[in-house]
């Protein structure tokens, strides 16, 4: 089922550490006109938490999509994607590497490791706003993700 036909609000993971992100992230949700919670987390140790339900987060939902910084201090995007995709009971949730890497290298591992779309970051403010607007349009109204926030 599509998150936009469920009658709930999405549920999104930013793993970010850049506030000015967050905010635009935040933003561009907003002009979606979809509900979304967005719930942040700012380095990869903590996105670990956050997904696993321990320590402070074990209340935390089951994300339908995850945006993931790649450089983030701690444990940086690769190492918790690689994380992921090792976890049988994470390898299904959807992850959108949203990152100013340009690395060919970079965007290679990451789609190795199964990331469901590599974005870059737009530099300029009302494009990045934009970026996040089609984003949360194109999962939560068309795409059909796992049911994985019944919890």
């Amino acid at each position: 089922m599509k998150i936009a036909d469920s009658g709930r609000p999405a549920e999104v993971l930013l793993v970010e550490d850049n506030e000015d992100d967050v905010i635009i992230t935040r933003r561009g949700f907003n002009k979606s006109d979809l509900p979304v919670n967005l719930h942040r987390v700012e380095n990869g140790e903590e996105c670990m938490q956050f997904l696993r339900k321990t320590g402070q987060y074990a209340d935390a939902p089951t994300p339908d999509l995850i945006l993931l910084d790649l450089n983030m201090p701690v444990k940086d995007g690769r190492e918790v994607l690689a994380e992921i995709v090792a976890d049988e009971q994470l390898r299904r949730l959807a992850v959108v590497v949203l990152t100013t890497s340009e690395s060919d290298q970079d965007l290679l591992t990451m789609y190795d490791l199964r990331c469901s779309s590599y974005i870059l970051k737009p530099v300029d403010f009302k494009e990045f706003q934009q970026v996040i607007k089609y984003i949360g349009e194109y999962w939560f109204t068309i795409v059909v993700l796992p049911n994985g926030s019944s919890d």
